[in-house]
């Protein structure tokens, strides 16, 4: 399924005729990324700045693990604290090395950047000028994506808007639980 997402969203990013197309180097990402190219033609350049939030020592446990091992980080991360005290990233960390890429893009029409759900989230509230503190924007569906526009403003105000959020092909999307559910055996993921 993931591959047909990916070939189908590549059709509609090439109806928006990308200039640029920036992608994480991690393997998930990459792989969103190459029917990009090859529909558009525009190379894809990989960019660590673009991966998944770091998630400490976190990393590689299922989310019962998570529960079980660190049961108060975990109660802090499912009421949507940032958990920095794990060793990973917080999410300003990762808000900042994500603008960076943000910020060295040529000055192009349309450029598409193809990272993670929790960086995508932290990406745009730092260009939207919104707190790190709570998650405004939900997380992004797979292949998924929030449309920002480079609109400057004379008052001082932050230079993007936000022109649509969680766009993708037709379809059903399956929402994101409010809670956590504790029987998910999934790997923890980073889009708290």
């Amino acid at each position: 399924m993931g591959i047909a997402q990916a070939e189908e969203l590549a059709a509609l990013i090439a109806a928006l005729r990308p200039d640029v197309v920036v992608s994480s180097d991690l393997r998930r990402a990459m792989q969103t990324a190459e029917p990009i190219e090859l529909v558009t033609g525009v190379r894809v350049v990989a960019d660590a700045r673009l991966r998944e939030r770091s998630l400490g020592h976190w990393e590689g446990l299922t989310r019962g693990e998570v529960q079980q091992a660190y049961p108060d980080e975990y109660a802090d991360w499912v009421a949507g604290r940032d958990v920095s005290r794990r060793g990973g990233e917080s999410r300003d960390q990762v808000a900042a090395r994500a603008c960076a890429v943000l910020g060295a893009l040529p000055d192009v029409e349309v450029a598409i950047l193809v990272t993670h759900s929790a960086t995508a989230m932290a990406l745009s509230s730092a260009a939207l000028g919104l707190s790190q503190e709570v998650h405004v924007l939900s997380p992004l569906a797979n292949c998924h994506w929030s449309e920002l526009r480079h609109e400057p403003s004379e008052r001082g105000s932050a230079p993007w808007r936000l022109r649509a959020h969680n766009v993708g092909a037709p379809g059903a999307v399956i929402p994101f639980a409010l809670q956590v559910d504790l029987s998910d055996e999934d790997s923890a993921d980073a889009s708290a």
